[in-house]
């Protein structure tokens, strides 16, 4: 089976709840993250089992959030990885088919991770978001950056929603992540295909 990546003008949703992932699949968002801080592993894995479920009800890509050894346990597409994991660490674990997502703040950060194996990654934050506290917005410059410059799907994330989606989608961005305007995917999907004629 070969890794698919879709991550072209498409609405990538996070959360913890997977009525939440469900609901953003069926109002459109082709790919979703299940990103659970707090549960325990018992937990997440039935989560994301529930969710590799639903996979026979609409299809969709299934990302597991930080945990590479448990994505393969429950049959996700792929694995999320921030910058305290290694790209090639993840991709050992997963192996060749599973699809490898990694966390980037700037451009040198983004061409070590699509060196060391990433099959797409994230560009962010854009804006300041209180799901990253303490972490500084990289603005638009290095979405810009990014779709300009680096040769695998970039997920701009951070901050994103109706009111500022065209600005990031004007610099250049094809995949838009969110996780609190989830409940907008109708609306940041159509802007999403508006922006790609």
């Amino acid at each position: 089976m070969a890794r698919k990546i879709p991550f072209e003008n498409d609405l990538y949703v996070i959360s913890s709840s997977v009525a939440e992932l469900k609901k953003a699949i069926d109002d459109g968002a082709a790919i979703v993250q299940l990103r659970d801080k707090t549960s325990d592993e018992g937990a997440i894995l039935e989560k994301a089992r529930e969710l590799v479920r639903y996979k026979k009800v609409k299809p969709f890509i299934f990302i597991l959030n930080d945990n590479a050894a448990l994505a393969v346990k429950a049959g996700a597409d792929g694995v999320h990885v921030g910058q305290d994991m290694s790209t090639r660490d993840a991709r050992a674990i997963v192996g060749q088919d599973m699809i490898v997502g990694k966390t980037t703040h700037n451009l040198e950060q983004g061409r070590q991770a699509i060196e060391d194996g990433a099959d797409y990654i994230s560009t962010g934050p854009v804006y300041p978001t209180p799901t990253k506290p303490g972490r500084p917005a990289v603005g638009l410059e290095y979405v810009r950056e990014a779709a300009q410059d680096l040769d695998v799907p970039t997920v701009a994330i951070g901050g994103i929603d109706l009111a500022n989606i065209d600005d990031v989608l004007s610099a250049g961005a094809k995949t838009i992540g969110v996780v609190r305007a989830c409940t907008d995917a109708p609306e940041l999907l159509k802007r999403i295909k508006k922006a790609a004629k």
